[in-house]
């Protein structure tokens, strides 16, 4: 008994440690955009929507070019015997019974035209269940980089809260000596005030990124996401060649894919209009059974005359029509997302160089000013408001760092939708 109790016991410290850790490895998610990606494959129902229509596209493609359905026929012929008995529905007991099998047979070629449609179609809805999840993917890669720059704002805010309490305290020291207004204290004072207001609105800011990206990852609105602490890096500037990458885009953007096949199925669908001109045929055999025996054979062919000459070539004409449709959106497409990419990559370019010089020059410019202007306030040559101007100019520069950051991440991640993939 005592073996039992431990046995058990320490059955439910395992299933109870199993289950904080898996609470615990879900909370875990959101520190990186590639531990949001692998939870939303295998969750997000946008996609898995997506992926279900495209597995029933796969299975219309059999049927599409399999021959219909054979029929099957039975006469009664007779069934008074020339009035000789009451009617009958007994085969034995009839003048005689036909049994009739036909099966359709379409005209050469329909079918396998058919069999293409569908394969196409089924070719355009997987294009369209990985256009999904580019589109999701990006998403989610956005988010997160917004979530990183409201993350690294909230610190930076933080920061300078705790500067402006240091300010206002040298600010009391020099107003309790005769040495500079009272003014300069309140005024440190408001502009705590305005950093504890932006932090609430970052906070704001924050639940709602979380909770859109809850909603992509099919978790509940308020589950607990990890604070973002990496930013995917940059590929080189070689892999960002427009050239190259226009060909990849035109090679393998889910939307330009889906739209190919359109076009190729609306050519198949064209040439099955064209062959609609020719008739179909059924053939069909009949034995013919009196009383108990089958003592006759018959066969027959039919088929269908095409003289509704107006119709067919009105669904010629639509043929015609789809087709030039679907070419004309092709291209259109083709154009939206080469003009796209060109701008992500204009974006890229811009955000490295805005980053560069940030980090290179403003910062640094800005970091040397506040200092000087700092020791100048506490000796006195410098008021209140220009070391408050210093300390706004170091602070935008460093929002202005953090924002080029995750605007060349943002672009990345339009590049990366645009051609289905990650670079």
């Amino acid at each position: 008994m005592r073996e039992l109790r431990s046995a058990l016991l320490a059955a439910f410290v395992l299933a109870f440690g199993i289950g904080l850790s898996a609470q615990a490895q879900e909370a875990a998610i959101g520190h990186s955009a590639e531990s949001l990606l692998e939870y939303a494959m295998s969750r997000n129902p946008e996609y898995a929507a997506m992926q279900a229509e495209a597995d029933a596209s796969s299975e219309r493609i059999t049927p599409a070019g399999a021959l219909p359905d054979p029929k099957l026929r039975m006469e009664l012929r007779d069934i008074t015997r020339m009035g000789e008995q009451n009617a009958s529905l007994s085969p034995s007991r009839v003048g005689s019974t036909q049994y009739t099998l036909m099966q359709d047979i379409p005209w050469f070629g329909k079918r396998d035209l058919k069999r293409e449609i569908a394969e196409l179609e089924a070719d355009g809805a997987k294009g369209r269940a990985l256009g999904t999840w580019a589109d999701v993917a990006g998403r989610i890669k956005v988010i997160h980089s917004q979530l990183y720059f409201l993350n690294g704002s909230e610190r930076l805010t933080r920061e300078i809260l705790d500067l402006m309490l240091r300010l206002e305290k040298i600010a009391q020291v020099r107003y309790a000596g005769g040495l500079a207004a009272q003014q300069d204290v309140i005024r440190a004072q408001v502009e705590q005030t305005n950093m504890r207001n932006e932090l609430i609105t970052l906070e704001t800011e924050r639940r709602q990124l979380q909770a859109r990206i809850n909603a992509l990852l099919a978790r509940p609105a308020n589950a607990p996401l990890a604070a973002p602490t990496l930013l995917r890096s940059l590929p080189p500037p070689a892999k960002l060649d427009f050239l190259a990458l226009e060909d990849r885009v035109r090679a393998r953007n889910p939307q330009l894919f889906s739209d190919e096949s359109k076009v190729k199925a609306a050519e198949r669908s064209r040439d099955l209009a064209y062959k609609n001109r020719y008739p179909d045929f059924t053939f069909g055999v009949s034995p013919i059974q009196y009383q108990n025996s089958v003592k006759e054979w018959e066969l027959m062919v039919e088929l269908n005359i095409p003289l509704q000459q107006s119709t067919r070539r009105a669904q010629e004409r639509e043929s015609e029509a789809m087709l030039s449709a679907a070419r004309a959106r092709k291209d259109a497409t083709a154009n939206q997302v080469i003009a796209e990419l060109s701008e992500a990559l204009a974006g890229i370019d811009a955000a490295r160089r805005a980053e560069v010089l940030l980090a290179g020059s403003l910062l640094p410019q800005a970091e040397l000013t506040f200092q000087a202007a700092l020791a100048g306030y506490e000796t006195g040559k410098v008021d209140f408001a220009t070391l408050l101007d210093a300390q706004r100019q170091i602070r935008q520069a460093k929002v202005n760092q953090i924002k080029a950051q995750v605007d060349a991440r943002m672009r990345l991640a339009e590049i990366e939708r645009l051609l289905g993939d990650d670079l």
